[in-house]
């Protein structure tokens, strides 16, 4: 459990970050800041469109790395950074999480307590449409209380009518 200083720390780190990553083309997704003995570990996970490429880890570590040399955020006790993408045991928690799954398997837990699990065909500003079972459903995001991204080892590919 993170204290209201952490928190503070974090939401400003987020904060100095959000502009220069996004002229990368990138999103900020996650920021953490964990003691570790003597130093800290920064974590910043980011996401884009199409993926984040081992390229895009590379210059996002940069630009995190110069953001927070050039600022007090920090203060004096040293860090270790640590930049990555979301991944997907990550919870997609906003439209663009939903956007940049599409035609992946995911569990959603409503918050009525059902579940359903299902293809994203589709995804707006306010709901995402699952396949499930061959039948469409339409979930508003309001109504999920979490959702993640389900393995597929050995996904069966659907066989297109040339």
């Amino acid at each position: 459990m993170s204290t209201p200083r952490q928190e503070a720390t974090r939401d400003r780190i987020e904060a100095e970050l959000v502009d220069p990553l996004r002229v990368l083309g990138l999103d900020v997704e996650a920021v953490e800041v964990t003691p570790a003995g003597k130093r800290r570990v920064v974590r910043v996970a980011v996401d884009k469109d199409g993926g984040v490429t081992l390229d895009d880890v590379a210059d996002a570590t940069r630009e995190v790395s110069r953001v927070l040399d050039e600022s007090d955020v920090m203060g004096e006790m040293p860090y270790t950074l640590e930049v990555t993408s979301r991944g997907v045991d990550r919870p997609l928690t906003l439209p663009r999480h939903w956007r940049r799954n599409e035609d992946r398997l995911v569990k959603a837990t409503l918050v009525d307590g059902s579940s359903l699990t299902g293809r994203v065909v589709a995804s707006s500003d306010d709901a995402a449409t699952l396949a499930v079972d061959g039948e469409r459903h339409e979930v508003s995001y309001a109504d999920v209380a979490k959702a993640l991204v389900q393995i597929e080892f050995n996904r069966k590919t659907e066989k297109k009518d040339d």
